[in-house]
């Protein structure tokens, strides 16, 4: 009878460590807490927690002692006391030893996590410099979209990067001014609460424009404290900013009103009169069986005035300063209105739901003048570039994890559409912003995309293979209102764009990767219709091998080698209103970045980036492609909460780089170093920052344009540029409360 227990007794053992522990992580506001690291001090076996902070743990018992690790949190041991445990965690400050380098392919997340913490985000244009290796200009006034810098792309406003905000898609297609154009403006810097960023064509749930990237930002869905916040700088600048919690600290829902409104003339001899509003509320709430609810709606507006760019020879024989001009009538003004409502729905333990809804109004209208007096001797050659659009659209992905022959298995099941509709997309020749000289092109657009793609994840033990499918189906219609008669253009094509990669896990703190994929960027209506449908998606083609390593606790390094090929295309010029054909390119590079906590309040870290960028179908010395980087480096050192202080000196490099195929031009490279100190005094912080605290005269964005003055007798082409920002100084004070 003895020997009988025994043996049920040891049945039970073997039975129970059979089981899957189910439990919840949630910080001490009742919010999940995604990608916390679980392990059984027992059996070893570990997990992750999903964006609901739901966790499965297999081998595990009642009574079994679980350490828990999260980035943000202190550290904690929890004895696992019924079959659905709820894990609290404390706030607690940033320590990168505890950081987990998980088996994914958005891995590399973990990075710009690391950034947020130790260096916010405190300007909008700072948003999109937290992608290492991602450079960004600004030439016009302050108003206008960021010129972007990738992995050997003059990506322009976003031809060739993925931008989108709470799944909202930024970039706009056929757009008045570029293809691709992606205006972050809408976004206030203080409600960014994660940016999820990836390098290449080898994410199924990125589509149109996933060639050198993508970068997908999320806000808070709640904020801990109302606070309001005062800024003053040199240029008569100014920036008032606000964040009202609504509810209170309520464990099931949330609620915020966030505000922002920025004055400022710039550095220029002709001020900028420079404004711009937003506005965004957010209500979020969590349901009783655990789904994610929220809904978002924003408003944002400006207007400026540009001094545009100014040809060298002018700076050269003292005609004009760095920050004059030639034509101070350029300028502009935009706005944007969203909605979007997103579902996050669990279905079982291993199978949840996800999906937002969206629609976007999108207002336009930019005076620009590159050429000054080339076409028009008489009356110049500003354009007017303007749009009215509208945007539907809808993301909806089904995850289901599984088990197949003792191989865990992801599968993720998506699809959606975006549809874009412009009126009256214009292209004119004007006088003093008043005066309609000429139409180039006027006409309504209507866009169309249908997506679905299967990803799936298979994990053999320590390795992790990744293969998916995407399937794309476009529809281009244009309807030229500057012919006689009315006619629809309308072109369409499918694309399929397969993804396959490699992931091997060492251990929690050694990772190898390959990636391999095709992407695509989508071609303007109006080339699609001029073209016959030739060429409407041209393929990308890319490949990428590295490692994310933690040698030390407190040291990440993480590095790669990749290649990227694109094909044939044509490229609708906005500015002109011409198509031009761009042929084959290729680009291969390397990538290394240290993230290095020396102590708990003083952080290091360093990107650097290397591209080889040419065109293929070009001779030998005609082949560099106009100012794509070759080299560029980022990095700095900041403190956080020492003796109430924290802040940061950073720095970033850009090398000289061909302005032109043969370079026989070349555009000027940038070493610009910036600071920030902030006090913390109980509810009061006091800050100062500082821009090129070396006051280096840098040009921010450059171009080989073909120009002619009023007094000249033949065009020259030279570099026309922006000046970067000199010296420039600001206070603030935020109040909590």
């Amino acid at each position: 009878m003895k020997n009988i227990i025994l043996v049920m007794i040891a049945l039970f053992g073997l039975s129970s460590y059979g089981q899957i522990q189910k439990g919840k992580v949630l910080d001490s506001d009742g919010n999940p807490v995604e990608n916390a690291y679980l392990v059984n001090t027992n059996s070893e076996s570990h997990a992750h927690t999903n964006e609901f902070g739901l966790f499965s743990l297999d081998k595990t018992v009642l009574g079994d002692v679980i350490k828990i690790t999260a980035l943000g949190y202190k550290k904690s041991n929890f004895t696992i006391v019924s079959s659905d445990d709820i894990i609290i965690l404390e706030d607690d400050i940033f320590r990168l030893n505890e950081i987990v380098i998980q088996p994914k392919l958005s891995a590399m997340n973990v990075i710009s996590k690391i950034d947020l913490q130790t260096t916010p985000v405190n300007s909008s244009q700072e948003i999109l410099r937290k992608v290492p290796g991602l450079f960004i200009g600004q030439h016009a006034g302050g108003g206008k979209a960021e010129q972007i810098f990738l992995r050997g792309f003059d990506i322009d406003h976003g031809t060739d990067i993925a931008i989108s905000v709470e799944g909202m898609p930024v970039n706009m297609v056929s757009h008045a001014h570029g293809q691709g154009y992606a205006d972050l403006h809408f976004v206030i810097p203080e409600t960014v609460e994660k940016i999820d960023f990836g390098k290449g064509t080898y994410y199924a749930n990125k589509g149109d424009f996933a060639t050198a990237g993508y970068v997908a930002f999320q806000t808070k869905d709640k904020i801990e404290k109302s606070s309001i916040g005062l800024e003053i700088g040199q240029f008569n600048t100014m920036r008032t900013v606000g964040l009202f919690n609504l509810l209170g600290n309520q464990k099931t829902q949330s609620a915020y009103i966030a505000t922002e409104y920025i004055l400022t003339d710039g550095p220029f001899d002709s001020p900028q009169n420079f404004n711009r509003i937003n506005l965004l509320g957010k209500y979020s709430a969590i349901l009783n069986d655990n789904s994610k609810f929220s809904i978002l709606a924003s408003r944002f507006s400006s207007k400026w005035d540009a001094s545009g760019q100014i040809p060298q020879r002018l700076i050269d024989n003292g005609t004009i300063s760095r920050f004059g001009s030639v034509d101070d009538t350029e300028g502009g003004n935009t706005s944007r209105t969203n909605f979007n409502a997103s579902l996050s729905k669990p279905i079982d333990e291993n199978t949840f739901l996800k999906a937002n809804a969206f629609y976007s109004n999108y207002q336009f209208e930019l005076y620009s003048n590159f050429t000054f007096f080339l076409d028009d001797p008489i009356n110049g050659d500003q354009i007017k570039q303007k749009e009215n659009r509208d945007i539907y659209g809808m993301n909806a992905e089904l995850n289901k994890k599984m088990k197949l022959n003792d191989v865990d298995v992801l599968l993720q099941l998506g699809g959606g559409f975006r549809a874009d509709a412009t009126k009256d997309t214009e292209l004119s020749h004007t006088l003093n912003r008043r005066t309609v000289l000429e139409n180039i092109k006027l006409g309504d657009i209507d866009e169309s995309n249908l997506f679905s793609y299967l990803n799936s994840e298979f994990n053999f033990g320590k390795l992790m293979i990744n293969p998916a499918i995407r399937l794309d189906y476009f529809k281009f219609n244009y309807q030229d209102k500057l012919t006689e008669n009315y006619k629809t253009q309308s072109e369409s094509k499918v694309k399929f764009s397969p993804k396959l990669n490699f992931i091997y896990s060492q251990n929690n703190n050694l990772q190898f990767f390959i990636k391999s994929g095709m992407g695509f960027h989508s071609n303007d209506a109006r080339v699609v219709v001029q073209n016959n449908g030739k060429q409407i998606l041209p393929t990308a083609i890319g490949t990428d091998i590295g490692t994310i390593w933690k040698p030390f606790p407190k040291l990440i390094v993480n590095s790669a080698l990749w290649y990227l090929f694109l094909e044939q295309e044509f490229v609708y010029v906005g500015d002109a209103g011409i198509i031009e054909p761009s042929g084959k390119s290729k680009r291969m590079g390397a990538e290394l970045g240290l993230r290095y906590q020396l102590n708990d309040w003083l952080y290091f870290d360093a990107d650097a980036n290397y591209t080889y960028a040419r065109s293929i179908d070009e001779p030998k010395g005609q082949d560099y492609i106009p100012l794509a980087p070759d080299f560029t480096t980022t990095g700095g050192l900041s403190f956080q909460k020492f003796n109430s202080f924290s802040g940061g000196i950073r720095y970033r490099y850009l090398k000289n780089r061909p302005a032109n195929e043969d370079n026989s031009i070349v555009a000027k490279g940038y070493f610009i170093s910036d600071l920030n100190v902030n006090y913390q005094y109980k509810n009061v912080n006091f800050g100062i920052a500082v821009e090129n605290i070396f006051d280096t005269e840098w040009n921010e964005t450059q171009f080989a344009t073909e120009s002619r003055l009023q007094n000249e007798p033949e065009s020259v082409e030279e570099i026309h540029f922006t000046p970067g920002t000199p010296f420039f100084m600001k206070g603030k004070i935020t109040y909590t409360f």
